[in-house]
C-alpha cells in the first residue's frame, strides 16, 4: 500500500489538485504499466489534435488572407515561440500536474475548437476590413496562433510529470517515450486533417469535433486515471469545465452550417446561388437570375463579374490571336470565358483548356447562367478540357505544338500559381509554342502590384521571350479583384496589366479577319498600353522556382 502523502509545509502553493508533492506516485485505480501506457495514449491524443489546430489555421488564413507561405510561416513561428513560454510558464504548476492538465487541455479544446469559426466570423462581418478592422483577421490569427501556443506547450512538462508519478524511471527514457507518442500523434493528426477532416467535415466542422476529442480525452485521462490525486472539489470544478466546453462545442456543430450560410451571404451577398467545395477550391456562383449580374468566386476572391468579364477575356485573348491561330492552349480559363473569345475567330482547329479543377469546369459546361455566358464553348467540338497540373502536363507536350496560348491563371501573388509565372514554367511554354507563336498572360492588377507584374515580364524576357506590355481599365474597380485588398499607387491605371509575348518581339493589333471585339478597339489597346509603360520598374530580376520574387 502506497503510505499517505505528509502535509504540505505552511507557505507551500495551494493545492486544490490534492496535497500531493511533485515526487509523490500517483495513487492509479490500475496497475502502473497500463497506466503508462495510458498516459502515453493521450499523449497522442492530444498531440494529433493540436497538429490539427495548427494546420487548420494555416488553411484558414491562407484561404481567407492569401500568401499560403506568409501564413504558415506566421503561425508556425509564433505557435513554437508561444510553446516555449507555455512550458516555462507550467514549470509552476508540476505540483498540481493532474488538475494543471486537465484544465489546460479544456482550454485548449475551447480555443482550438473554435478557433475556425471565430476566424470565419471577423473575415465575413467586417466587411472590406476597413476601419478598426483593417487587420482583423491577421490580428486574430496571431492571437490563436500564441493561445494554442502556449497552451500546447504548458502540455510537456506537465505530461512529463504524469508519466513519472505513474512509474518513476530515468528522465532520458521519460522524455524519449514522452516525444516518440507525441511525434507519431503529430504524424496521425498532420495525415488526418487534409485526407479525412478536411474532405469529409470541412474546416468549421473539422475544428469542433477534434476540439471535442481533445477534450474528452483529456478529462477521461485526469479524471478516470488520476482522481485519486484530486480533491473532491477540484473533480467537480474539471468536470463541469469539460461539460461546459463539450456543450459549447457540440452547440457550434450543431450551428455550424447555418453560421457558414450566414457568414457566406455576408461575404458574397444574399444572392448565393451555387456554393461547392471541390477537390481543389470553393468555387460559389452569385446572381444571374432575376436581372442579378452574376459573380464567379474561387476561395473567396472575385474571379468573374458579368458586368466587366467581356472587357478583361476581350484583352486576354484577342491581341494574341493576331497571327496564326489554328492551335490554341488555354492555362486556366476553367469558366470557358476565354474559350468563347478564342472561338470567336475564324480558323481555329483545336481548343485545349488545361484547367486544375474539373469541378469548376463541370460547372462552366452546367451551370444555365455560367454556360450561357460562356456561349457554350464546352459544347463545341474542337475544345477538350485537360484537367491537372499544368507545370507537369507542359513538361509532357511535344514542341511547337501550339500557334497561341493563353494564361488566364490567378495573380502571381497568390502562392499557389506562383509556379506558373517562374522562369522554368515559361520554358516550357516557349518550347510548345510554334516559332511564330504568341503567349498572352494576366499578370494581375497593374495599380496594386506593379512590382509583381514587372517581375512577370522580366521573367518572360529571361526565358527568351521578349514582351509588350498593355493595360485595361476595369468599369467597376471591385472586378480587379486582389487577395490582400492592397491600396492602389496613386495615379495608377485601374484595371487588368496583361503582357504579349513571343520569340520575337510582338506588336499588339487586333486580327483584321476576326469579328471586331465588343469593347477593344485599336485605339484603346494603343492607350493601354501606353499606360502600361509609364509605370515601368527597370531592373527587376527575374522569378525562378528555387527564388520566387512575387
Amino acid at each position: 500500500m502506497i503510505e499517505p502523502h505528509a502535509p504540505a509545509p505552511p507557505g507551500s502553493p495551494p493545492s486544490w489538485g490534492g496535497p500531493r508533492g511533485p515526487e509523490a506516485p500517483a495513487r492509479l485505480p490500475v496497475r502502473p504499466a497500463i497506466g503508462r501506457f495510458l498516459v502515453l495514449a493521450g499523449v497522442f491524443v492530444c498531440a494529433a489534435c493540436g497538429l490539427v489546430y495548427e494546420l487548420e489555421l494555416v488553411a484558414l488564413a491562407s484561404y481567407l488572407i492569401g500568401d499560403s507561405v506568409t501564413q504558415a510561416s506566421v503561425v508556425l513561428s509564433v505557435m513554437v515561440f508561444a510553446m516555449g513560454i507555455g512550458s516555462l510558464a507550467a514549470k509552476r504548476l508540476r505540483g498540481l500536474a493532474a488538475a494543471g492538465f486537465g484544465a489546460l487541455e479544456a482550454a485548449l479544446a475551447l480555443v482550438g475548437g473554435s478557433s475556425a469559426m471565430l476566424l470565419y466570423a471577423v473575415f465575413a462581418w467586417t466587411g472590406d476590413w476597413g476601419g478598426l478592422w483593417a487587420d482583423g483577421p491577421r490580428v486574430l490569427l496571431v492571437a490563436f496562433s500564441l493561445a494554442i501556443g502556449v497552451l500546447i506547450g504548458a502540455e510537456v512538462p506537465l505530461l512529463m510529470e504524469l508519466i513519472q508519478r505513474v512509474r518513476r524511471q530515468d528522465p532520458g527514457g521519460a522524455v524519449a517515450d514522452l516525444f516518440a507518442a507525441d511525434y507519431v500523434g503529430a504524424l496521425v493528426g498532420g495525415l488526418a486533417f487534409p485526407f479525412v477532416l478536411l474532405p469529409f467535415l470541412g474546416q468549421l466542422t473539422g475544428a469542433l469535433l477534434t476540439g471535442t476529442v481533445n477534450a474528452v480525452v483529456g478529462a477521461a485521462l485526469v479524471l478516470g486515471l488520476f482522481r485519486r490525486d484530486l480533491t473532491r472539489r477540484a473533480r467537480w470544478l474539471l468536470l463541469t469545465a469539460n461539460a461546459v466546453v463539450l456543450a459549447l462545442l457540440a452547440t457550434a456543430t450543431v450551428l455550424a452550417d447555418d453560421f457558414e450560410r450566414a457568414a457566406r451571404q455576408a461575404v458574397y451577398g444574399q444572392d448565393v446561388r451555387v456554393a461547392v467545395r471541390t477537390d481543389v477550391q470553393e468555387v460559389v456562383l452569385t446572381g444571374d437570375t432575376d436581372g442579378r449580374p452574376l459573380r464567379l468566386f474561387l476561395d473567396g476572391r472575385l474571379r468573374v463579374r458579368d458586368s466587366d468579364e467581356r472587357r478583361y477575356h476581350e484583352a486576354l485573348v484577342h491581341p494574341a490571336m493576331n497571327g496564326p491561330h489554328a492551335r490554341v492552349l488555354i492555362l486556366g480559363g476553367g469558366d470557358g470565358l476565354a474559350a468563347r473569345e478564342v472561338l470567336r475567330h475564324p480558323g481555329v482547329r483545336r481548343v485545349d483548356v488545361v484547367e486544375a479543377d474539373p469541378g469548376l469546369a463541370r460547372l462552366a459546361r452546367h451551370d444555365p447562367g455560367l454556360s450561357t455566358l460562356n456561349e457554350h464553348a464546352y459544347g463545341d467540338a474542337r475544345v477538350r478540357v485537360l484537367t491537372g497540373d499544368a507545370f507537369h502536363r507542359l513538361r509532357s507536350t511535344p514542341s511547337a505544338s501550339y500557334d497561341v496560348v493563353i494564361s488566364d491563371l490567378p495573380d502571381p501573388g497568390i502562392t499557389a500559381s506562383t509556379k506558373l509565372y517562374s522562369q522554368e514554367f515559361y520554358g516550357l511554354l516557349r518550347r510548345v509554342l510554334a516559332p511564330d507563336g504568341r503567349l498572352a498572360v494576366h499578370a494581375g492588377p497593374l495599380a496594386v502590384r506593379p512590382r509583381a507584374f514587372w517581375t512577370v515580364d522580366a521573367t518572360l524576357r529571361a526565358a527568351g521571350l521578349p514582351t509588350v506590355t498593355y493595360h485595361v481599365g476595369a468599369r467597376d474597380p471591385g472586378s480587379a479583384s486582389r487577395p490582400d485588398r492592397a491600396a492602389a499607387r496613386p495615379g495608377a491605371p485601374r484595371g487588368w496589366g496583361f503582357l504579349l509575348a513571343a520569340r520575337t518581339a510582338p506588336t499588339p493589333r487586333l486580327d483584321p479577319a476576326a469579328p471586331r471585339p465588343r469593347t477593344l478597339t485599336p485605339g484603346s489597346l494603343a492607350r493601354g498600353t501606353r499606360d502600361a509603360a509609364r509605370t515601368r520598374i527597370p531592373g527587376l530580376p527575374p522569378s525562378t522556382l528555387v527564388h520566387p520574387r512575387y
